[in-house]
């Protein structure tokens, strides 16, 4: 990853720019810094930010996903190897601490690492040495390291699988990258960036732009995957729609999910008859007629919706809280359940 590319990190969300601000001031101090955040939030152009913007930045960046990696090959990756050092290993190979020497390493999925590994990288935190498999002699590096993870580093080192010596040491700035449901109008703002460039990428005359519904779908859904599943859909819709405007329905949100939503924390009781009931037992609803799964499904959402309602007075900010949900995420779904029951095609949708 190069400077250019480190730079480019988007948003104008308080939440956003907090996190931003503290990149920023940790790159110029020279101590490990551990980023935290869910898949898909930016964290390896947040650790190239750090390096760029720091007094390294003429030195090497280099990264290591250690969840990319077979266990067995992990500490060969960091530390290098020497010939004989185990079978295939013929000649001379440096780690990457040896090639980021003067820069930064970022090891991604830190969590992922063995004790063995661990204990390793620790010595090379506190003294700057370490011996490549196969050798006794020390070597000295001058490296910065950056990690992240998307997991409970303390709860790991409570449970003895991440020592808790090297949590101290890597934590001497934690910074937690905010998910994108988090991040308000930077849905918006990525999705018109990442429509534009898209648009660039097919030579297509203009930048299509967002219906009102799919605008409404865009900002209300939860967003599992972050920035990396929202650049998915939008280039995705702009590839297959090449018209004018982007709907809701191009976006695909809620068909055919990568990712399973939340379950609600409340007793539903079901909506189905209870003659169907009695004939499925325990199993599926067999038979069902054409369209009566769309609107079984509708039903049995919208008695969760009700249930929520009645349950906070009818105050839907309130309900859509108790269920896990955005305010505009939970009249969105209200409304399409609604029409999916009814049998109508709801707003921005394609039948097919």
């Amino acid at each position: 990853m190069n400077e250019k590319a480190a730079s480019e990190i988007w948003g104008e969300s308080e939440s956003f720019l907090a996190a931003k601000e503290r990149l920023s001031r940790a790159a110029k101090v020279n101590r490990p810094v551990l980023i935290f955040g869910e898949r898909g939030t930016g964290k390896e152009l947040a650790a190239a930010r750090i390096h760029y913007l720091s007094p390294r930045w003429k030195g090497p960046y280099l990264t290591l996903n250690c969840a990319a990696l077979n266990p067995n090959l992990v500490e060969s990756e960091l530390f290098g190897y020497e010939p004989g050092a185990f079978t295939g290993a013929a000649r001379v190979s440096p780690g990457r601490f040896e090639a980021a020497d003067g820069g930064t390493l970022f090891l991604d999925e830190i969590s992922h690492l063995s004790l063995e590994a661990q204990a390793k990288i620790l010595r090379v935190v506190e003294y700057g040495s370490f011996q490549r498999l196969g050798s006794p002699r020390e070597r000295q590096v001058d490296v910065r390291l950056v990690s992240a993870t998307n997991v409970d580093l303390k709860a790991r080192a409570a449970a003895g699988t991440f020592l808790p010596d090297l949590l101290d040491r890597l934590s001497f700035e934690v910074i937690t990258l905010p998910p994108l449901r988090e991040r308000g109008s930077d849905i918006l703002l990525l999705a018109h960036l990442f429509a534009a460039r898209m648009a660039v990428e097919m030579e297509l005359d203009q930048t299509p732009f967002f219906s009102p519904e799919a605008i409404e779908a865009l900002e209300s859904h939860l967003w599992p995957g972050n920035i990396r599943e929202l650049k998915n859909a939008v280039e995705r819709a702009v590839y297959r729609g090449q018209g004018p405007v982007i709907e809701a329905g191009d976006l695909e949100l809620d068909s055919a999910p990568l990712f399973p939503l939340p379950a609600p924390s409340l007793q539903i009781t079901s909506s189905v008859p209870e003659s169907r009931q009695a004939a499925a037992g325990p199993g599926p609803l067999w038979p069902l007629a054409e369209g009566e799964f769309d609107a079984l499904v509708a039903s049995y959402a919208l008695e969760i919706f009700d249930q929520a309602l009645r349950k906070t007075e009818y105050n839907q900010k309130k309900a859509a809280e108790i269920l896990g949900l955005t305010y505009h995420r939970f009249r969105f779904l209200h409304r399409k359940y609604q029409s999916a029951r009814d049998g109508e095609q709801p707003d921005g949708a394609t039948a097919v």
